[in-house]
């Protein structure tokens, strides 16, 4: 499944002319190590190798998110504008949506926020409307 690789915009190369490579996850996580670190964020594939040594957070802070989907934690750290912009040149590719859909990982955080969430949420309104019922009765 790995069609093209390096410079490569999203939907098409760097210079626009086809289509960017499709890869798979497993194809993502065996690029996990200093020698070659690739990470996913928002469904497209970069490679930041040649980026650790200067990435600001330190080289520890990519390789360990290297081989996976680091969307949660690129986000969470809330990276600037330019950071965003810097990530095109490192981009390589997309992700396979099936490898992405069935991605254990993915599928677990969308089965408790999509279901257990919701759930808990309206027991604690049931149990909080119940209890203030009963005591108003009782006042």
């Amino acid at each position: 499944m790995e069609g093209g690789r390096r410079g490569e915009a999203a939907g098409t190369t760097a210079s626009g002319d086809g289509p960017a490579p499709v890869f798979t996850l497993e194809e993502v996580a065996k690029r996990n190590s200093s020698r070659e670190a690739w990470l996913v964020i928002h469904g497209r594939v970069y490679d930041v190798t040649r980026f650790l040594a200067e990435h600001p957070g330190g080289e520890e802070v990519l390789l360990e998110q290297a081989g996976k989907d680091a969307t949660e934690s690129f986000e969470d750290v809330g990276h600037s504008t330019d950071a965003r912009e810097m990530l095109k040149q490192y981009f390589i590719g997309e992700v396979h949506p099936v490898s992405a859909s069935c991605n254990p990982q993915t599928s677990t955080k969308a089965f408790w926020s999509t279901w257990l969430i919701p759930i808990f949420g309206a027991l604690v309104l049931g149990l909080m409307y119940r209890y203030y019922m009963v005591d108003g009765k009782s006042s």
